[in-house]
């Protein structure tokens, strides 16, 4: 039985391949890719002349019996558009088939662009969630973000150009103004890296282009504040001279209250 790699490969600069996924791209009998006209960029750079195959969500099942096919005498390389296969990218039904197979599995681990954003974003290290890219409607993206929005941890989300500003909408909405990383084509010629909160961020950002990799600051140690404790740091904010809506967006931030419920504990400070 032979072997399936899974090849990391650049997220932007292709000077940042590994020479081992050189020597393995190579060597393999076949490169099954994402994009094979990106995967080709690549191969022509460093000179490699393996037989390229495409496999992505869309042929999925009809080229998986095919490469299980070819596994039994060929080694394949399975590669993305860029980064690690399989996060947040196509391969997982690949590599569970060949699991259920006892085919030999082999990671060439490389670039990745979660990890990479994180050492950049100057916020928490240590424990981070990764949730891969929002959902397109507005309704299960704040679900998804209620679901988190009393986690400690740093929050790694994946995010389009065109949708850009309505998930930092939505997550002023939710979460409140937390501090935010923005990673924009991390490695290319145009990379940015915008540093300072959620609104800062919607500010910025006017007409978004590019691929975006969002990390977001946990929940503090105030997270989960009842009613009584809401009133209190809302009490704050308005001694302090905060407006309405600053004051309840930072008050969501910790307060395991609905945002309407915030604003009129808000408006009933103010009529005291």
């Amino acid at each position: 039985m032979s072997t399936l790699y899974v090849v990391a490969t650049p997220i932007g600069n292709l000077e940042d391949i590994t020479l081992r996924a050189i020597r393995i791209l190579t060597d393999v009998e076949l490169i099954a890719a994402e994009d094979t006209r990106k995967t080709r960029r690549l191969l022509s750079r460093y000179k490699i002349n393996t037989p390229l195959t495409s496999y992505h969500e869309h042929n999925s099942k009809r080229k998986l019996p095919i490469l299980l096919k070819s596994l039994i005498e060929n080694d394949i390389a399975l590669v993305s558009d860029s980064g690690m296969p399989n996060i947040s990218d196509p391969g997982h039904e690949l590599i569970s088939t060949c699991f259920d197979h006892n085919i030999s599995i082999v990671p060439i681990p490389g670039p990745s662009i979660v990890p990479t954003a994180v050492a950049i974003s100057g916020l928490p290290t240590e424990q981070f969630i990764f949730m891969g890219f929002t959902p397109n409607r507005t309704m299960a993206r704040k679900k998804v973000l209620k679901s988190v929005s009393l986690d400690q941890r740093t929050l790694v989300f994946l995010e389009a150009p065109h949708r850009l500003r309505s998930s930092l909408k939505d997550i002023l909405g939710v979460l409140g103004d937390r501090r935010i990383s923005i990673c924009r084509e991390l490695t290319k010629l145009h990379e940015e890296i915008f540093r300072g909160t959620v609104s800062q961020a919607y500010d910025y950002y006017k007409q978004p282009r590019g691929e975006f990799t969002l990390v977001l600051e946990g929940a503090t140690t105030l997270a989960g504040l009842d009613k009584e404790a809401t009133r209190k740091l809302l009490k704050e904010f308005l001694n302090q001279g905060k407006g309405a809506r600053d004051a309840v967006a930072l008050t969501k931030t910790y307060s395991i209250l609905p945002r309407r419920d915030i604003y009129r504990l808000w408006i009933g400070l103010q009529n005291q």
